[in-house]
């Protein structure tokens, strides 16, 4: 693992069970050559293989330098690409505060405060940084960290900056099965709702991994924008695509992206080989959405330069 310095509302579904086994590289291995994908039976090693060979091409020769995690629970294919390697979270760290302020009420047995529901909104939704400072503030980082050890998210290392908070692809993963099938964590209820906000995030912030996704599938994306000195830009997004029957996961977390459209690029570049491949014969996609000008700005603060 790197250095920081080179830092549905479904029902049924027993198969999201599966969700919460995420596969990662073993620490302090070798850098693997490409995408590593694998079935759960061997009807769809094929897909498994073809999944790694396609994400792998589409990301060679790329500048970006990309962590990446999928699980879908119809197929029962995983895929894992430099999962351990640490991003700054910027705007995806939202998600966790969200889970967290979640499980926090869970155990003090409440519902969320007005001033919690209306800041949650807008912290997600919009991706406002003012109210993700209420609730991040709200939370705390004691308990912050408590959700992270329930949630065997061993890998994220807080900051007091939230948007500087180390994230892995790996943890990402663990993160969006948490908010998408049963479990411990969180409650039925906690689901839904960190769900539904997820699915009603505006327009121009709907870019990333939700590139060629079907229509059919309910789209939940959050994503992260964060600009270094020298113009390097860190991108990130993370999604769960469910229907009725089935829950397929993304996260992406990218760096050393010269610009942020080159790394919106590098995420959706790889989203529509997976989009595909997951849907064969579905071409009806849903329309990407392009980013507003708004998100040229620094998403969280500046964080020093890299070395």
């Amino acid at each position: 693992m790197r250095h920081r310095s080179r830092m549905v509302m479904v029902t049924a579904l027993a198969v999201l069970g599966a969700l919460a086994v995420v596969p990662s590289q073993p620490a302090g291995a070798a850098v693997p050559a490409g995408v590593s994908c694998r079935a759960a039976t061997k009807a769809y090693d094929p897909l498994a293989k073809r999944m790694a060979a396609e994400i792998t091409a589409r990301l060679r020769g790329r500048a970006s330098d990309v962590g990446l995690n999928l699980t879908d629970s119809k197929t029962g294919v995983t895929c894992w690409y430099h999962s351990t390697r640490h991003f700054y979270a910027a705007s995806v760290m939202k998600v966790t505060i969200l889970a967290a302020l979640l499980r926090k009420a869970q155990e003090q047995n409440r519902k969320l405060t007005e001033a919690e529901l209306h800041n949650a909104w807008l912290m997600i939704t919009q991706s406002d940084n003012t109210a993700a400072n209420y609730l991040w503030f709200d939370v705390g980082l004691k308990f912050m960290q408590h959700f992270l050890d329930l949630a065997k998210m061993k890998q994220t290392k807080l900051d007091y900056h939230w948007g500087l908070s180390l994230l892995t692809a790996h943890d990402e993963m663990l993160l969006l099965a948490l908010i998408t099938g049963p479990n411990d964590v969180l409650t039925k209820p906690s689901r839904v709702y960190a769900r539904y906000l997820m699915a009603h995030v505006i327009a121009d912030q709907r870019w990333g991994v939700p590139a060629g996704a079907p229509r059919g599938v309910i789209v939940h994306v959050k994503n992260g924008w964060l600009p270094y000195p020298g113009s390097l830009w860190e991108i990130n997004s993370i999604g769960t695509f469910t229907n009725a029957h089935r829950a397929y996961l993304i996260a992406m977390l990218t760096y050393d992206n010269p610009s942020m459209g080159y790394g919106i690029d590098t995420i959706e570049g790889a989203a529509r080989v997976i989009h595909a491949l997951l849907n064969p014969g579905n071409h009806k996609t849903i329309p990407t959405s392009s980013p507003g000008p708004a998100l040229g700005v620094p998403d969280e603060p500046v964080p020093p330069a890299r070395h």
